[in-house]
């Protein structure tokens, strides 16, 4: 069961890249989403809410089991990004577009850690490590979505 929980905490192995493992755990999420692009949008939103609530659990799991043996946010452990890429698409359509788009927001929130973000990081244990990544997801999101309905109006 351990080698599960390093499987998916690390992105599928993406999070032991030696640079940037964040981004690359947010790009094996975004590819990961491709083959649903011809998927109806409420199915695709089905989908990704039923992953972000599995990676979410099994993240925050995988991050308070190996405290000891990985420290407190360990660089490695790239599934929240995984989520919080997932979360920035929730409810638009799937194009190249706005996953390339979504991908750039949640990258540049995650990392800018604006608006109550790196607050998120101060909460304890694996849940703490999984917020801060779900709330860039969400301001991604919205963001993505203000930008689709001006392009679409």
């Amino acid at each position: 069961m351990k080698n599960f929980y390093k499987l998916i905490a690390s992105g599928f192995g993406s999070g032991w890249l030696p640079i940037a493992p964040g981004t690359w755990g947010a790009a094996v999420a975004a590819v990961l989403v491709l083959p649903l692009m011809t998927v109806d949008k409420a199915v695709v939103s089905l989908i990704l809410t039923v992953l972000i609530t599995a990676f979410s659990l099994l993240c925050a799991k995988a991050v308070d089991v190996f405290a000891d043996e990985w420290g407190e946010d360990p660089r490695h452990v790239v599934a929240d990004e995984m989520v919080g890429m997932w979360l920035t698409l929730v409810g638009l359509p799937l194009t190249l577009v706005n996953i390339g788009v979504g991908f750039a927001l949640f990258r540049f929130f995650d990392i800018a850690k604006p608006f109550g973000i790196r607050r998120m990081e101060s909460i304890p244990g694996g849940w703490g490590v999984v917020l801060d990544d779900v709330l860039a997801g969400v301001y991604a999101n919205i963001l993505l979505q203000l930008l689709n309905l001006i392009i679409t109006s």
